[in-house]
């Protein structure tokens, strides 16, 4: 077994790696790793903050077919969600927060895109070819969903299908009956739908709107939070623009950008 070491900024501390390491195998039958999995996770971790290209990682760190198999495998099996969810709870248990969010902010980032990949499109209002990514967050900020899609579909329609997915996954979920969430705060794009979310899902979407008056930029009370997670995110050079051939390659790097803020808020 390697010994734990620390050879970038981006690799995990122990205490670190010690909160999400019961999520991963710790051993299997058969021919013994060559590379221990806290390696294979801090060599993920300088792709998605560097952003550079999987073949072009340094030679010091596991080959780049085995991390990326490993990416592959992981994101299939929804465990980088998974793990957000967890840190989430963590997080905000720190924070004297209860572990379920009451209300949340919901917004959208258009990005450019690199050649091909799926759902690709323009976002006519920002003259932005790509995709959008669509993300929900609670009052601290934390990350607790995302939705990649082309970045013509529209604001509400993506927005919408970011809430059915944030619905079915707390329907579903075995603490549904804890969920506390009453309100969330959107931009008036997303005016058209406020009566279809209270009929569906019982949620109150209150619609924070600029002010006529204003010139120039203004700060609006609560989505400043959102533009701060999207600020915080777009530290991950791999998220400066979506280098991505699936979307769901795309949503599985935003949650590891944001457990990796996470881990540091959980253990300082």
């Amino acid at each position: 077994m390697t010994k734990f070491s620390q050879t970038y900024p981006t690799d995990l501390k122990y205490t670190e790696w010690m909160l999400i390491m019961d999520f991963f195998p710790s051993n299997r039958m058969g021919r013994p790793r060559k590379w221990e999995l806290w390696q294979i996770i801090n060599a993920i971790l300088y792709v998605v903050r560097t952003g550079c290209q999987w073949r072009m990682m340094p030679s010091d760190l596991p080959p780049w077919q085995t991390v990326y198999g490993y990416f592959r495998r992981w994101k299939k099996q929804g465990l980088w969600e998974r793990i957000n969810g967890v840190l989430v709870k963590k997080v905000r248990a720190k924070a004297k927060r209860k572990p379920e969010p009451s209300a949340a902010i919901i917004d959208s980032q258009s990005v450019k895109t690199s050649e091909g990949g799926e759902q690709r499109g323009v976002d006519v209002h920002k003259q932005t070819p790509g995709r959008k990514r669509h993300i929900i967050v609670d009052t601290l900020g934390l990350l607790l969903m995302v939705l990649v899609h082309s970045a013509s579909l529209q604001d509400a329609n993506g927005g919408y299908q970011l809430l059915q997915k944030f619905f079915d996954k707390i329907k579903h979920s075995v603490h549904n009956r804890w969920c506390r969430l009453k309100l969330i705060w959107a931009d008036g794009a997303y005016a058209q739908i406020v009566a279809e979310v209270r009929k569906q899902f019982g949620w109150k979407l209150d619609i924070v709107r600029r002010s006529d008056k204003a010139k120039g930029f203004e700060i609006l009370p609560h989505r400043w939070i959102v533009e701060r997670t999207f600020g915080w995110l777009g530290r991950y050079r791999r998220l400066s623009r979506d280098f991505e051939h699936t979307v769901s390659s795309s949503e599985a790097v935003v949650y590891i950008a944001s457990i990796r803020r996470m881990l540091k808020l959980a253990t300082n």
